[in-house]
């Protein structure tokens, strides 16, 4: 299995690096939280991306979509991470879609569509922890009349606060560890006793802390089976830190790229800085550890698409991996612009702020590292 873009992936992604580049640079970004934006995302670009078919990237071609695989989202969400693009791609192209394949056809044909005409936000609400703990569900949906009552809560939830609509993992029997009696629930946004509080995160993104107090829905919004919903959250979490570890990767080498034009236009002693040979060095160690993360992304993807039974395990190592990587890339990016990489005069601070929350997104290093070794039977 080469690790390299086919002629038509190649395609792809000369297609959507000028667009982003174009259309949604860093100044888009900053522009979105100088205004003191609230929804997170410009709407005209999420119609844009449809536009390109970028939104039905993952979806089967029956569907109306592309029909293509991760690693064509992957490239879409490495220029994402390259120019800090706010967007909904990866909670709702990727997130949302993936969860929908094992969706009735009554709510694929109900959301699909918005989806993919840009008209529509789809996110998923796992976690309830202060950290990413995906086995651990208690949010409780008790069984009512004809269908369920939900209460509880979850948190950080991408883009939560204007989404139409939210896939849910609930416990609906069981304690909160085990992995039989969690039930995914498809549910729309303007559901009654459903409080939705938004939150600003480190790099100006926006997520949600939802509070479910008596929320009622029909036995219709079940996505897949009752009590067996654990093995779709896997497959979809899978997705989401595959199309995470992507979007670090074009974080990590944006401040690669910026790191070294700085180097080649810093002056110091009447030198530029580039040559300095323990730059040099660093540089050159940064660029080959951002190229072994790059691969292993690419790994993951690839064994995603093809149903590998390994799929899992490589998604963990591309997820630590990148983590490390990317938070190597900012923080030297970081160091060898000086004090002043922190200041809004220079991008590069914009970057760190980012890696790190992509990094804590769906798990962060230490808990891929953690669950690969237990796998391992350590």
């Amino acid at each position: 299995m080469p690790l390299c873009h086919t002629e038509d992936q190649t395609m792809l992604a000369d297609t959507v690096r000028p667009f982003l580049a174009e259309q949604a640079p860093v100044r888009h970004m900053r522009a979105l939280r100088d205004a003191g934006d609230r929804t997170g995302f410009s709407p005209d670009l999420w119609k844009r991306f449809a536009e390109l078919g970028l939104n039905g990237v993952l979806m089967d071609e029956a569907d109306g979509g592309l029909g293509l695989g991760h690693v064509e989202a992957g490239i879409v969400l490495e220029e994402i991470g390259r120019n800090l693009t706010p967007s909904p791609f990866l909670a709702t192209a990727v997130g949302a879609v993936t969860m929908l394949r094992g969706g009735s056809t009554a709510q694929r044909q109900a959301w699909l569509p918005r989806i993919l005409a840009g008209e529509a936000v789809g996110v998923l609400a796992i976690d309830e922890t202060p950290r990413h703990r995906p086995g651990r569900i208690a949010l409780r949906a008790q069984r009512v009349g004809n269908g369920f009552r939900l209460m509880g809560e979850k948190r950080f939830v991408t883009h939560g606060h204007v989404a139409d609509f939210l896939i849910v993992a609930a416990r609906t029997a069981g304690s909160c560890e085990d992995e039989m009696g969690v039930t995914l629930f498809l549910i729309e946004s303007h559901v009654a006793n459903l409080t939705v509080e938004a939150e600003r995160l480190t790099d100006s993104s926006l997520a949600a802390r939802l509070k479910f107090d008596g929320v009622e829905v029909l036995k219709e919004a079940v996505v897949g089976e009752v009590d067996r919903g654990f093995d779709g959250l896997t497959k979809t979490l899978s997705a989401l830190r595959t199309g995470a570890s992507a979007e670090m990767v074009g974080v990590g080498s944006g401040a690669l790229d910026m790191t070294i034009g700085y180097l080649k236009q810093r002056k110091q002693f009447g030198r530029l800085i580039g040559s300095f040979q323990a730059l040099q060095h660093r540089a050159a160690h940064l660029y080959a550890e951002m190229e072994v993360a790059r691969a292993a992304v690419l790994k993951a993807q690839e064994l995603l698409d093809c149903g590998d039974a390994g799929a899992e395990q490589s998604v963990m190592v591309a997820k630590a991996m990148t983590g490390m990587a990317s938070a190597l890339a900012v923080q030297e990016g970081i160091q060898m612009h000086g004090g002043i990489g922190m200041t809004d005069e220079y991008d590069i601070g914009f970057y760190m702020k980012r890696q790190r929350v992509l990094s804590e997104l769906f798990g962060d290093a230490d808990y891929h590292a953690d669950h690969l070794a237990r796998l391992a039977g350590y």
